[in-house]
């Protein structure tokens, strides 16, 4: 597959709506990643919404920290966070300005670079697991804190961007429970995905980590 050079990313406008708009409008969107190894590109399969102070599963439910700083806007950036100690997962910035929300991508169909992500995923027994699950999207991809902040809206040289893809029918999206969100988010039905795609993930409730004794 080539890589059309008039080919237009998703304009600022797109990502500066409400959460629970922009999330489920991502479902069939082209996310582009480009590194010295090529281009990839993977159709969005899984997203969740996550609604900053409003949302106890949100990094931002405390407010803006360093960590989160990229969640306020502009909308239509990449929030790229570290977690458990040794996985990345990839968000777009939504919402206006200064009012911080975002969309994990959960999962996805790699459509082009399947040969490098199958160097980077090799314990994935089959291509519809490369970017099943957040921190296996972002690995395949090669996804990291180096690329928060990059604009998914910005011309063809930008590492990340998001395009416009194929929508899947309205009676194929499905929304439930955020997967692993515990405490007063956990009922939320944030989570969007293209029901009977063989890429999204499986849902997991939230399970408390024990304490050491």
């Amino acid at each position: 597959m080539i890589e059309p050079s008039d080919r237009t990313p998703l304009p600022r406008a797109f990502f500066d709506r409400p959460v629970l708009e922009v999330a489920p409008d991502l479902l069939g969107c082209t996310l582009i990643r480009r590194s010295d190894d090529g281009v990839m590109e993977l159709r969005i399969t899984e997203v969740e919404a996550y609604a900053g102070e409003l949302d106890p599963g949100s990094h931002a439910f405390r407010g803006r920290t360093a960590r989160n700083d990229v969640m306020f806007g502009p909308p239509g950036h990449a929030y790229v966070y570290f977690t458990y100690g040794m996985w990345h997962c990839l968000n777009a910035v939504c919402g206006p300005e200064g009012r911080a929300s975002g969309v994990l991508l959960r999962a996805g169909e790699i459509v082009l670079g399947a040969e490098q992500a199958r160097k980077r995923r090799v314990s994935a027994r089959y291509d519809r697991e490369l970017a099943k699950g957040p921190a296996r999207l972002a690995t395949a991809l090669d996804v990291d804190r180096t690329l928060n902040g990059t604009d998914l809206c910005a011309d063809a040289m930008s590492p990340l961007s998001l395009l416009p893809g194929t929508a899947p029918d309205p009676d194929q999206v499905r929304n439930g429970p955020r997967t692993g969100v515990g405490g007063d988010g956990a009922h939320h039905p944030w989570r969007f995905w293209i029901d009977g795609d063989p890429t999204v993930s499986a849902y997991r409730a939230h399970a408390p980590r024990r304490r050491a004794t």
